[in-house]
């Protein structure tokens, strides 16, 4: 059985352990970005339609990174709320170049 985390500041420590390969980090960054002109080009154009492939674009990226690159399993199976809640954070991290940051400090805790 996994650990139980009881915050999300203590599952995010973990969730960064399990993208130590920059090639999935990448996967993931992308996977997000593409959510995001998908999102706007929705609100723009309102076809709605599209939305339906926002979790295909976002899991199939990070997931193709866990299991091609990082070859672990995807931390979303077992969580998946604070999954995605740290895939946004992780993604502001890389756009703020604060990742290499919170990786030192995650391995801290």
């Amino acid at each position: 059985m996994s650990k139980q985390y009881q915050s999300f500041k203590e599952f995010y420590p973990f969730y960064l352990s399990q993208h130590q390969d920059p090639v999935c980090r990448r996967l993931h960054y992308l996977g997000s970005t593409i959510i995001i002109v998908v999102l706007i080009n929705t609100l723009i154009n309102q076809d709605w339609w599209q939305l339906v492939w926002l979790p295909f674009i976002g899991y199939g990226f990070a997931w193709l990174g866990h299991f091609v690159f990082e070859k672990n399993r995807p931390a979303t199976f077992t969580y998946p709320i604070y999954s995605l809640m740290a895939d946004w954070v992780m993604y502001w991290q890389m756009i703020k170049n604060r990742l290499a940051s919170a990786f030192i400090k995650s391995h801290k805790s």
